[in-house]
């Protein structure tokens, strides 16, 4: 499966959980690491963890392999490796004190749009 329809899943499955303030940057021509992360945020850790549960669900089912998941016990920032996309789940808070979209500036926004509720 290519990278752009793993990236399309993981948006869906986070946006029918209302994860919040998505926000997908093409790593491809910045990073060997992955070719998008997927970047979001949730109210509490409850929600943090539900997020995350409903990814790794739907990558489940759509025959997609899950490299490792960390960070669920605390469920404060989750972070699901896909292989080319990396999804990283955060509490509010602790998005703003990693801030990866500043830390990853070079990477272009990707267009989510066409996936999610306006």
């Amino acid at each position: 499966m290519e990278s752009k329809e793993i990236l399309e899943i993981a948006v869906k499955a986070a946006e029918s959980k209302r994860a919040e303030e998505m926000t997908a940057l093409d790593m491809s021509k910045v990073s060997l690491m992955a070719d998008y992360f997927l970047i979001m945020e949730a109210n509490s850790n409850r929600q943090v963890q539900a997020i995350a549960d409903e990814i790794t669900d739907q990558m489940a089912a759509n025959d997609v392999a899950i490299r490792d998941v960390e960070g669920k016990n605390e469920a404060t920032w989750i972070l699901i490796d896909l292989g080319d996309v990396v999804v990283h789940v955060f509490q509010k808070d602790q998005r703003s004190h990693y801030n990866l979209e500043k830390l990853w500036s070079d990477a272009p926004e990707v267009d989510l749009g066409q996936w999610v509720e306006a």
